[in-house]
């Protein structure tokens, strides 16, 4: 009997026998010796898919935490043999071949494949010697004229190992999407007992705070052990971004958080890292200091991802950072994508035939302001840091007539909806598009749940539509009538296994900028929060502001 789609992505290692049993064939062993424990410990992924193909990694690691960051293999080449499929028991392979693992590469491997069909669903898996990986299921993107007639995409952010379990991912590969944006922070920098939240941190960071390559190469390592990060890589092609973590906290082009003179050789390990351990294509290999990630996605005529880099470009945070009434943020000369990004970003906006075009980003785009005066005080580290820039993107898909512009966020380690504005100073200022912001996986800890309009800040910020502090991701259907957003919380991650359950919903529909509220879960109606957790109060999330 044919394995089920389930079983094949969410059982975990077991199907590293299954690949086995299968035959997948083996390369020859380079010498000295054989690898002696399984190296598959890290998982499988693909990425960036277009209408020919996807970008498909592993990483060989027997001894993932290893302080060198080698993951515990030997000094030397190891061909890994890949192979793709038509079905889940690779009764059909449409294609293979081997990739050589290097030492210099931390033994990580990107297959980067063209050729294959159109808006296809694909199997895949590798094997090093005698060890097979589990399975994995990815997907060619549509043909390029083609109108698909719905895509399942969701999208996550803020995954701090240490402030809870990974369990969100795993609910959200349960639903079996087609598409996942990751937005951001998909690793921290901390040691541990640094960044802790109340109660104590569930779980520890190996190693001390990530400087060099071999501390950002365990680090990535430590995450990907996750078999629900697994489960999630495991199910669907990733789309993925950085934002600061992945490097350390708010840093802002050549600008660390605080004077390091050994900021550039951090910055470059971290990009370094940051590329092995993601299914990334070859156009993003670091050049040093630098790395090319903004890029497109196309799904069809459907969807346009256009993914940003706010953070590799940017100018530095203005008044030097956290909440401030600052008029140097709305200096026009300040960019948080830089000169060239926002030139191919408008561009795009000018050139795109889609009917739906999404910002994949990593800070908050709407204008926020936590004070009830008449101050406006807002985040120096997102977009309201940079209005002019803001509003030249804003501006520029307004004037180039794009259909229907969704911004998609994370960073903020809370649910947010918003619409978004030409002219946030005037209430009655119509409405140009729509912004979604997921919670994070993990960071700051379980959270709290409140009921929809009570968190403060909405009083004297009209446009923000919704807001809630668990933790969670957004899962969307995207179809040509209407974008639906379901906003997933969990109850608790500071222990495994929590369910997950459908908080909000919102709908944006063709050519009618703005949310639509059409489901809305009372915090009472799922109260299953481990003993302690406050659902009555409401909190204001913490931000990136190291604590």
């Amino acid at each position: 009997m044919a394995l089920s789609r389930r079983t094949i992505l969410l059982s975990g290692a077991a199907l590293g026998a299954a690949g086995a049993a299968a035959g997948l064939p083996v390369a020859a062993a380079a010498s000295p010796g054989p690898l002696r424990r399984d190296p598959f410990t890290l998982g499988v992924a693909s990425g960036d898919p277009d209408h020919e193909g996807f970008v498909l990694w592993t990483r060989l690691a027997p001894e993932p935490l290893a302080e060198d960051g080698l993951g515990g293999m030997p000094s030397r080449v190891v061909p890994v043999n890949w192979e793709v499929a038509a079905d889940e028991r690779f009764r059909h392979v449409v294609r293979r071949g081997v990739r050589l693992a290097r030492p210099e590469s931390a033994h990580s491997v990107h297959v980067e494949l063209d050729g294959l069909l159109p808006g296809r669903e694909y199997f895949y898996r590798f094997r090093a010697e005698r060890w097979a990986s589990p399975a994995g299921r990815t997907r060619t993107a549509p043909a390029p004229w083609s109108m698909p007639s719905a895509l399942a995409m969701g999208f996550a952010s803020c995954s701090q190992y240490e402030h809870g379990y990974f369990t969100a991912y795993r609910r959200l590969a349960e639903t079996e999407p087609e598409l996942i944006l990751h937005l951001g922070d998909y690793q921290y920098e901390y040691a541990k007992d640094t960044y802790t939240v109340p109660g104590g941190n569930p779980r520890d960071h190996e190693g001390p705070e990530t400087r060099t390559l071999a501390n950002y190469r365990q680090r990535h390592a430590q995450y990907k052990t996750d078999t629900d990060l697994q489960a999630g890589h495991a199910v669907a092609p990733w789309v993925v971004v950085f934002d600061d973590h992945e490097v350390e906290n708010n840093w802002a082009d050549e600008v660390p958080e605080a004077p390091d003179p050994d900021s550039p050789a951090r910055r470059a390990a971290a990009f370094q890292a940051y590329y092995e351990n993601m299914p990334l294509r070859r156009t993003s290999i670091p050049r040093g200091i630098d790395m090319q990630l903004y890029r497109r996605v196309r799904w069809g005529r459907l969807a346009t991802f256009h993914m940003l880099d706010t953070r590799q470009y940017r100018d530095d945070q203005a008044c030097g950072d956290g909440y401030k009434s600052c008029a140097e943020a709305s200096d026009p000369a300040r960019s948080i994508t830089g000169a060239a990004q926002e030139a191919w970003l408008l561009d795009g906006f000018r050139r795109s035939e889609a009917r739906w075009d999404l910002l994949g980003q990593q800070v908050f785009f709407a204008q926020r302001d936590n004070n009830s005066g008449p101050l406006t005080v807002t985040s120096m580290d997102a977009w309201d840091g940079y209005v002019a820039s803001r509003d030249r993107i804003t501006r520029g898909w307004t004037a180039a007539g794009v259909r229907n512009p969704v911004v998609l966020t994370g960073d903020v380690h809370a649910h947010w909806a918003s619409d978004l504005k030409l002219d946030y100073a005037d209430p009655t200022s119509r409405t140009v598009g729509s912004e979604l912001v997921c919670s994070s996986i993990t960071s700051t800890g379980d959270g709290a749940d409140s009921p929809t309009g009570s968190h403060p800040w909405l009083a004297f910020n009209p446009h923000l539509r919704f807001q809630n502090n668990l933790r969670g991701y957004v899962r969307t259907t995207i179809t040509p009538t209407e974008l639906t957003a379901d906003f997933d919380v969990l109850p608790y991650v500071s222990r495994p296994d929590a369910p997950a359950y459908t908080r909000a919903t919102f709908v944006i529909e063709d050519r009618v900028p703005g949310l639509n509220l059409t489901h809305d879960r009372p915090p009472a109606a799922a109260r299953t929060a481990a003993p302690g957790v406050d659902q009555g109060r409401q909190t204001v999330e913490a931000e990136t502001v190291r604590p």
